[in-house]
């Protein structure tokens, strides 16, 4: 009888054993087969448009680190980033950059000088018409230093709005949350020129008033406003996500607070009609 027993127990083990590594053969297969279903051909056909990283290892990414891909051929790219961090500042609208297809991995390779190139490596894992997740590698190379290499999974979403011309003028308005850490609850005026500089006004009494900065400028990607001044020697920064409609602007912005929890920061304008 225990014999019997012990027969039938080695059964249900070997079963149990059996199920287990089937199963797990199993998934590797459909893991495989998902991964094989992201085909070059697919990703040439829907990686064509305007990309802004959304998410970051699954968390929102915040305004200030986004960054702006428009990929218009399979071999051509305009990569748009403003940085400011130990490595470097770069304050770059629509670089020309090489695109390489191969498989599901896209590179994105832009070349500042001989001494310096920025390698965006993404190993596709799902795409559509305006979203795509992939695996990111980004090699930043510096003649004379060791290559800094930041490695994430990352979603990213088409922008089709393209406000770099909308943009064009005065604009009057001021924030209209606690987020921006250089509102001061008045209104201003900020006057956008074709050439990539803007004037930022304040009231004296009935007077707008330039202000005294010494570097005022931006640049539009997409839907991402990006802008940088000098005051008092010491350089500023902000980005905001901005939406245009006739003459009325909207600035909205994802930020990191000091405590480590994100909140949203905004504005809203109207264009001054002179």
């Amino acid at each position: 009888m225990k014999k019997v027993l012990y027969l039938l127990l080695a059964c249900v083990l070997c079963s149990a054993l059996i199920f287990t590594a089937c199963s797990k053969e199993s998934k590797e297969q459909t893991d495989e087969a998902t991964e094989a279903e992201v085909t070059q051909e697919q990703i040439e056909k829907d990686i064509i448009g305007t990309w802004i990283k959304s998410e970051a290892d699954g968390q929102p990414v915040p305004t200030n680190e986004k960054s702006v891909y428009n990929i218009v051929s399979t071999t051509e790219a305009y990569t748009s980033v403003s940085r400011n961090v130990d490595d470097g500042t770069l304050f770059n609208s629509n670089q020309k950059s090489e695109v390489v297809i191969d498989g599901n991995v896209v590179t994105i390779t832009t070349t500042n000088s001989e001494e310096e190139s920025f390698i965006h490596e993404f190993t596709i894992t799902n795409i559509s018409a305006d979203e795509f997740t992939a695996d990111k590698k980004f090699t930043h190379t510096l003649k004379g230093t060791d290559p800094l290499v930041n490695e994430y999974n990352a979603t990213f979403v088409k922008v089709s709005d393209d406000y770099s011309k909308d943009i064009f003028g005065t604009w009057e308005g001021r924030c209209t949350s606690e987020g921006s850490v250089f509102d001061d609850g008045q209104d201003h005026r900020w006057e956008y020129k074709d050439d990539g500089t803007f004037v930022y006004y304040v009231k004296d009494g009935e007077n707008w008033v330039p202000s005294a900065d010494e570097m005022n400028e931006y640049f539009v990607a997409g839907n991402l406003l990006c802008t940088r001044w000098t005051e008092n020697g010491e350089e500023n920064r902000e980005w905001w996500e901005i939406s245009i409609d006739g003459d009325k602007m909207k600035w909205t912005a994802l930020r990191e607070g000091e405590d480590g929890k994100t909140f949203t920061a905004s504005f809203e304008m109207t264009k001054v009609q002179e």
